[in-house]
């Protein structure tokens, strides 16, 4: 199971937020480059990086992020936050992304992300579906669709598909724990998907349940840069 740490970006900083409220802002770094090469430094391969204010804005916002991430770490990054239009996403591959994760556009323009995926290929487009009691959230989680999670994965499976993110925003940056009964659930539904666990990760035993149901890859956030989880335990459980 791949093990994917967070960098969430709001003004260029290293930030994390509970449940999606941006109220809840907490600055971790204002260096998010020594964070991603701490990573790098303890054998980790891949970087989730979310552009906060791309996510809740028409655009990208913080993209001299990836770039300078891309260009000074040997980091796989997969890029969120403000790919809303075919401009942005080729910026993102452009600035260094290795994939791209859709999530709002995917849920208002499903059109326009199907011509992306026959354009750039299902292997670099990461469909990100964040869920609120089932239903699933949009524009940085301030606004909630009518989209159910089981539909939504679904119509973008029929359309090949194959990596998911799944964030239960209740979960998120709450620290008590991952969804794992959504997580199974949508396995058993979906049992050809690569499923990506978002929220809540805790504990490196957690992550050996996940591996165990048949998780992908995990996103760790605030559990690293709360030490509830430390680079020395994940640079073990890469090697």
């Amino acid at each position: 199971m791949r093990i994917i740490p967070a960098i969430d970006i709001i003004d260029g900083k290293c930030v994390r937020l509970t449940k999606g409220d941006y109220a809840t802002q907490k600055i971790y770094n204002q260096d998010p480059l020594e964070v991603a090469k701490a990573f790098e430094d303890n054998g980790i391969k891949y970087l989730h990086l979310v552009d906060l204010d791309g996510a809740k804005s028409k655009s990208m916002v913080n993209a001299n992020v990836l770039k300078k991430l891309a260009n000074n770490t040997t980091l796989k990054i997969d890029f969120g936050g403000g790919i809303k239009s075919e401009e942005s996403i080729t910026k993102a591959f452009e600035l260094g992304a290795s994939q791209v994760t859709v999530g709002s556009i995917a849920a208002q323009k499903p059109e326009l992300v199907k011509e992306w995926l026959i354009k750039f290929g299902s292997e670099k487009i990461i469909l990100g579906a964040d869920v609120s009691n089932g239903q699933i959230a949009i524009n940085g989680w301030q606004e909630t669709t009518t989209l159910t999670l089981n539909d939504f994965i679904k119509s973008y499976m029929q359309e090949g598909i194959k990596s998911v993110i799944c964030t239960d925003i209740s979960k998120d940056g709450m620290l008590a724990g991952s969804s794992l009964n959504l997580y199974q659930e949508l396995i058993r539904m979906f049992p050809t998907i690569q499923l990506i666990a978002s929220g809540g990760v805790t504990s490196i035993q957690e992550l050996e349940t996940l591996k165990k149901i048949g998780l992908e890859g995990a996103i760790i956030g605030k559990a690293i840069y709360e030490n509830k989880i430390t680079l020395k335990e994940l640079s073990a459980y890469v090697n």
